[in-house]
């Protein structure tokens, strides 16, 4: 498995070239997911109970859209351009995208009732689900998840300490009131994206050396 630094440097390679597109992307995604939850907020008003449904409103309506900007990068880090049209392309999914989030958020959520922790730990068994959606569209809304628990299972931990890893960039941006993110969301997302391929082929390396050894038993 490839190391932390490996990870990053391919991200940073994946993006030679392609920071103002990626840049442009962040921010498009931002404004539209900014202005919805901000109109939906003065719809709302005060209430506390009412903001709060009209954020679960905006970020389900919105599914695809958050789907698309992973997308986006995932596919950069596998040699395509960047495309803008990528952002929109889930809406034509809406439906699929939307019932396995709303899944997700639930499981999720039953987690976290138990404890802090817990729901942490099950928010990374299902990191993966927006790449497995992408990549297996035959699958049905459960088995997506649990084809993510599956390929993180022994990797949680990984994947958390490469989190942690940007933790000081991260901190920079709330120097910059956050607008530093716009150039941090393009490489960790592309770097997520590599520890997603990075998986993928060790899996697949672990799926073949299993069916040779069968093979010749």
């Amino acid at each position: 498995m490839a190391t932390y630094q490996e990870l990053k440097n391919r991200a940073l390679e994946t993006l030679k070239g392609k920071w103002v597109e990626s840049c442009i992307a962040v921010v498009i995604y931002s404004i539209i997911m900014g202005a919805a939850t901000f109109a939906l907020g003065l719809f709302a008003g005060d209430s506390e109970t009412r903001s709060t449904f009209a954020s679960v409103v905006v970020n389900l309506v919105l599914a695809p859209l958050e789907w698309g900007v992973v997308i986006i990068f995932l596919r950069m880090a596998r040699g395509c351009q960047p495309n803008f049209g990528y952002l929109f392309e889930g809406f034509n999914r809406w439906g699929r995208i939307v019932a396995i989030y709303l899944l997700r958020g639930i499981y999720t959520f039953l987690w976290t009732l138990l404890l802090i922790v817990p729901g942490v730990v099950k928010s990374y068994s299902y990191a993966l689900t927006p790449y497995i959606m992408e990549d297996r569209p035959e699958l049905g809304y459960n088995a997506t998840i649990e084809e993510s628990m599956r390929l993180m299972q022994g990797n949680k931990m990984r994947l958390f300490l490469f989190d942690l890893s940007f933790i000081g960039w991260f901190l920079l941006c709330l120097l910059t009131l956050g607008f530093g993110l716009i150039f941090l969301g393009p490489y960790w997302s592309t770097a997520r994206a590599h520890f997603y391929e990075e998986l993928k082929a060790a899996d697949k390396a672990a799926e073949t050396g299993a069916t040779d050894a069968g093979r010749w038993a």
